[in-house]
């Protein structure tokens, strides 16, 4: 304190001289450029990127001392990658020329008037990221003196599971539509069970004949007899033709709303597939109409 109070009268500032302190020993400026050709390679040459722990073995610095030249010297921060289709340069062309069309078939006010329709598959186990599943012990603990319990996470090896299909739209949503166990759906059954005897009838309660049916481009799908079908059964759907291929982002079921029942499913742990059932219907029959609304006009 006394030292302190020395140094405001003398310098009348709390700063401190400039070359005070401990010098940098680590943070020099031959370590600095070493790392940052280290850290930014994968920009020109993807998949060479380099970890925290490989850099610091690469160039003998510490690796806190590689830390803190990323963050405070070189203003970096780490963002972690996704995985996502592959888009090349043919699927960027196509995917605008189909918007574009599809645009100048259906046109912005047409979109309230969309039903988007979606199939998923949920498992009476919980989806896992192991990631940030993490145990602390103390540092004297190794490894092979915890229990094994306690860092394996196990499940059954083919968990029970439902197939669930919805259609979702700004007048409205379909309740859900459960595919029978064991059932391989194909052309017939999506057809004949549930598009002719669900689907399509919930869809005409909502909407009455005026709406747009949208689908994607799985097999059952795409298939002849099932693009005739809606092409009869329906007053305007939009064809494989127009969809574009591997484009979760253009579909609000896919791209949010499933995400969020999912959520709220596996809060709690369940038995069977039909307490998962159970849980499916009250997670749906509490999904607000304004986050469908909201998921779309995004």
């Amino acid at each position: 304190m006394n030292d302190f109070l020395k140094h405001l009268r003398q310098n009348r500032t709390t700063a401190q001289k400039c070359g005070s302190g401990r010098p940098r020993t680590a943070r020099t400026a031959a370590n600095i450029d070493d790392v940052n050709d280290l850290v930014l390679r994968q920009e020109e040459a993807p998949q060479t990127h380099r970890t925290i722990r490989q850099i610091s073995r690469e160039t003998g610095i510490h690796r806190s001392s590689v830390e803190r030249i990323i963050r405070h010297d070189l203003l970096l921060k780490c963002v972690k990658k996704r995985h996502a289709h592959e888009l090349l340069e043919a699927n960027c062309i196509t995917r605008l020329t189909r918007a574009k069309q599809e645009l100048r078939k259906f046109p912005g006010h047409a979109v309230d008037f969309v039903f988007f329709s979606d199939e998923k598959v949920f498992t009476v186990a919980p989806p896992v990221n192991l990631q940030n599943d993490r145990v602390y012990v103390s540092r004297s603990t190794k490894k092979r003196e915890i229990a094994a319990d306690r860092l394996l996470r196990t499940r059954p090896t083919f968990s029970k599971s439902l197939m669930v299909s919805v259609a979702v739209s700004k007048l409205g949503c379909t309740d859900l539509i459960f595919v029978e166990l064991g059932v391989k759906v194909d052309g017939a059954y999506y057809r004949d069970v549930v598009l002719r005897q669900q689907m399509l009838p919930a869809i005409e309660q909502l909407a009455g004949d005026v709406y747009v049916f949208q689908q994607d481009n799985v097999p059952a799908h795409r298939a002849r007899a099932t693009i005739e079908f809606l092409r009869c059964e329906t007053p305007a759907f939009i064809p494989p033709d127009l969809w574009s291929a591997n484009s979760s982002d253009l579909s609000p079921v896919d791209y949010c709303i499933w995400g969020r029942v999912q959520q709220c499913v596996y809060q709690k742990p369940m038995k069977d597939v039909d307490e998962l059932k159970q849980r499916l219907v009250e997670v749906w029959s509490g999904l607000w109409q304004t986050v469908v609304d909201d998921t779309i006009d995004e």
